[in-house]
C-alpha cells in the first residue's frame, strides 16, 4: 500500500500541482457565471483540469533527462520514486479524457480546448528551447477564455478583450515562472524568450505584459470601470513598476519573480471579477 501512496504522491507532484490547480480554478471562477449550470461549469474544470494534469507530466516526461543532469531531486523522476515511461502514459490518457470532455461541451469548445492543452505540449516539446517559447503561452491563454464561453452555449461568443488579456498573462507568466531556472535551464541548452533577455530584461519585462494585461482587464469590458477594478489595476500597476525597478538593480534577488507573481494574482482576480463580461452575445 505504501508503495502504491509513493506512487500517488509522485504522479501528483509532477503534475506541478501549483499551476496546475491555479489554471484550473481559474477556469472555474470564469465558467461558474457564463455556464448555464452548475455541471456545465464542472465539465468545463474538468476538461482543463486533465488537460493541466496531460501538460505536466508530459514536461516531467520529456525534461527527465534534462533534470538529471542538473540534480533536480525535487522532481519524482530524478529520485526515482516514477518512471519516465509512466509519466508518458499519464500524460497521453489525461489528454485524451481533456478531449472527450472539452468535445461534450460541443464541436467548436472543443476545438479550442484541445488548443489550450496542444499549446503546452507544444512549449514542452520544444519551443521552450527557442524565441518563441513565449507563443505557446499567448495561444493557451488566450483559447483558455474561448473555451469556455464556447462550451457555456447560449450564442456567447468571447470578448476580443478577454482573449487579449488571457495571452498576455500567459506571456507574462510564463517569463516571470522561468525566472529561478534560468541557470539550470543555461546548462542544458534551453534558450527561450525569457533567458535571450536576460536575468535582468526577463525581470523587467515580466510584470510589464502582466501590467498590460490588467489595463487591458480594465478597458476591455463595457461600460465605465468600476472601482474595484480601477484599484485593482492601480495596484498591479504599482506592483509592476516595483518589479521592474527591483529586476534592474537586483536581477539576482528572488524579489522580481515573487513581485511578478503577485502582479499576475491581481490581473486574475480582475479578470474573475469582470468574468460575466468574457462572453458577449
Amino acid at each position: 500500500m505504501s508503495d502504491v501512496g509513493n506512487l500517488v504522491r509522485s504522479m501528483v507532484a509532477a503534475t506541478h500541482p501549483v499551476p496546475a490547480a491555479v489554471v484550473t480554478l481559474f477556469a472555474l471562477a470564469l465558467a461558474l457565471p457564463v455556464a448555464p449550470t452548475i455541471g456545465r461549469a464542472l465539465l468545463v474544470t474538468a476538461a482543463v483540469g486533465a488537460g493541466q494534469l496531460s501538460i505536466g507530466w508530459s514536461n516531467d516526461w520529456l525534461d527527465a533527462a534534462r533534470d538529471r543532469q542538473v540534480g533536480r531531486t525535487d522532481k519524482p523522476t530524478v529520485r526515482g520514486s516514477v518512471t519516465p515511461a509512466t509519466l508518458r502514459t499519464g500524460a497521453f490518457v489525461a489528454a485524451a479524457v481533456s478531449a472527450v470532455l472539452g468535445l461534450a461541451a460541443g464541436p467548436v469548445a472543443g476545438v479550442a480546448n484541445v488548443g489550450v492543452v496542444a499549446g503546452g505540449w507544444a512549449y514542452n516539446l520544444g519551443l521552450k528551447r527557442t524565441a518563441w517559447s513565449w507563443l505557446p503561452y499567448a495561444v493557451a491563454f488566450g483559447l483558455l477564455p474561448a473555451f469556455v464561453v464556447a462550451a457555456a452555449g447560449g450564442g456567447r461568443v468571447v470578448a476580443g478583450w478577454a482573449v487579449l488579456a488571457g495571452a498576455l498573462l500567459g506571456v507574462g507568466a510564463h517569463v516571470a515562472n522561468v525566472l529561478p531556472d534560468l541557470d539550470d535551464d543555461r546548462a542544458t541548452g534551453v534558450r527561450g524568450l525569457p533567458h535571450r533577455l536576460g536575468r535582468r530584461g526577463a525581470g523587467v519585462v515580466a510584470p510589464v505584459v502582466l501590467g498590460a494585461g490588467s489595463v487591458v482587464t480594465l478597458i476591455g469590458p463595457p461600460g465605465a470601470p468600476a472601482l474595484p477594478a480601477l484599484l485593482l489595476t492601480a495596484g498591479a500597476c504599482l506592483l509592476a513598476v516595483a518589479a521592474g525597478a527591483v529586476g534592474l538593480v537586483r536581477p539576482h534577488s528572488r524579489a522580481p519573480f515573487l513581485l511578478s507573481m503577485a502582479v499576475a494574482a491581481v490581473c486574475v482576480t480582475e479578470v474573475v471579477l469582470a468574468a460575466d463580461a468574457v462572453g458577449a452575445g
